[in-house]
């Protein structure tokens, strides 16, 4: 397990070194000797020792074929940590330790769930109270049933666990935790949101269902069958296939099969490599058929498939550049100003959400105390540049609008923005409201 700390902002081999948050690496008593002397107990007694910071441990694949979807989320949620340091950190009364910065801290999971669980066990031991986890539903549900197993155990070292991506609908159902919080709509949200799109394509005849084969790319065929049967039932499904997850370098075996089975489109959860080498693969055995998908508007499948996904490659996001809106504009090109390297390029807003909601509950409760925090997350509800979502607390989902994208050329109507320097971005045709994208759930949790 490897553990990388951030005390400056890593992408590859450059380091950025952020204006404000220094707040995590030795210095917070300058950034909040500002701050209202109400709200720090005394401006001298913050200025003259550093706040000790609420420690927050990202567990995520680093490295291997994954690295780059951690590296992003990795991106995110130092941005939203940094603007929450920029206004003084987290604001706890004086008998708390007063404002406290947050500090991310860094764990190479390398995709495998064993090395995860040694991560947990090694921020754990380095103080962290908050867990953030997601690219991997397998990996989130060993979490859960490890971080229920150690809060039961120590008490007075509980952590909670905030989930941004790993979206397998079990882990607000079956294996519901009152530790665990998902800031993703779980896959079945989703689908509905694709299905949307899907009912109204008449001429759709045909589609050929692929996936990662573990529990998430799973429960996506699972769901796709499910909801095609009862809302276009005349569409065949003409195939139905799951392959390793992260193992295979050639998908042409499976793009020729699937253009030999006349499917007219691709219904997938894949996700980094795995969808941008089968979209790449596609386009090559001359595939032209449309693309149905949960990720397809970023890490590099776009620039994969290049014109042959004009008008053909749907995707499904809680938030999309061009969603229409001043507010959302802004926020999308204030991350570009911090992150303007092309490759860079893959905002989500739920996990900003997702750390304002940490900062509003830790604010809300008084203190970091686990079951103090969770109890306020439950209700957390947040607003960020014209978006914004509440947690239900039956269930630990946090409801959030969704929005479905095609993709078009840059300066197309709609599309102001690319992704990724591509030339290619994603026309927002659908926006479905949070009441209508929510979906009921079975969980029976325990509550502290």
């Amino acid at each position: 397990m490897n553990k990388l700390r951030s005390g400056g902002l890593k992408t590859g081999t450059t380091a950025l070194r952020p204006s404000v948050f220094a707040a995590v690496v030795g210095i917070a008593g300058v950034l909040f000797s500002a701050t209202p002397a109400a709200a720090q107990g005394s401006a001298s007694t913050a200025a003259s020792a550093p706040a000790k910071p609420v420690k927050v441990a990202l567990i995520e694949s680093l490295s291997g074929a994954f690295a780059n979807t951690g590296e992003a989320v990795y991106r995110n949620v130092y941005w939203a940590m940094e603007r929450v340091n920029a206004r003084g950190g987290v604001q706890l009364p004086a008998s708390s330790g007063g404002p406290r910065p947050l500090a991310l801290e860094r764990y190479d999971s390398k995709g495998q769930n064993e090395e995860a669980l040694s991560a947990l066990r090694a921020a754990i031991d380095d103080g962290a109270q908050v867990i953030l986890q997601g690219n991997s539903s397998a990996t989130a549900a060993v979490l859960i049933e490890a971080i229920n197993k150690h809060n039961e155990r120590e008490p007075n070292k509980r952590v909670i666990f905030l989930n941004y991506s790993a979206v397998d609908p079990i882990l607000t159902n079956e294996k519901c935790s009152f530790w665990h919080f998902r800031f993703d709509a779980h896959a079945d949200m989703r689908m509905a949101a694709l299905m949307e799109v899907m009912r109204e394509d008449k001429a759709l005849k045909s589609v050929y269902l692929i996936g990662q084969d573990y529990s998430f790319g799973q429960a996506v065929l699972r769901e796709a069958k499910k909801q095609l049967a009862a809302q276009r039932p005349d569409v065949a499904v003409v195939g139905d296939e799951l392959h390793p997850i992260g193992r295979v370098k050639d998908f042409a075996p499976y793009a020729v099969k699937i253009k030999t089975s006349g499917a007219q489109a691709v219904v997938t959860g894949n996700w980094g490599n795995d969808l941008t080498l089968l979209v790449k693969a596609a386009r090559e055995v001359g595939y032209e058929g449309s693309f149905y998908t949960f990720y397809g508007n970023a890490l590099g499948a776009p620039a994969a498939i290049g014109d042959a996904g004009i008008g053909k490659v749907v995707a499904v996001a809680d938030w999309l550049p061009n969603v229409p809106g001043a507010q959302s504009e802004a926020f999308y090109q204030s991350f570009r100003t911090r992150f303007p390297k092309p490759q860079d390029d893959y905002v989500h807003m739920r996990m900003q959400l997702m750390v304002e909601a940490l900062a509003q509950s830790i604010e809300r409760a008084g203190s970091t105390d686990a079951v103090a925090v969770a109890r306020q997350m439950e209700s957390a509800n947040v607003q960020l540049s014209g978006q914004g979502g509440s947690m239900r607390a039956a269930d630990h989902q946090f409801q959030q609008a969704l929005v479905v994208g095609v993709m078009d050329k840059k300066g197309a109507p709609g599309v102001k923005f690319d992704v990724e320097g591509s030339g290619y971005g994603f026309r927002v045709v659908r926006q479905i409201a949070a009441a209508k994208a929510q979906q009921p759930h079975s969980c029976t949790m325990t509550r502290f």
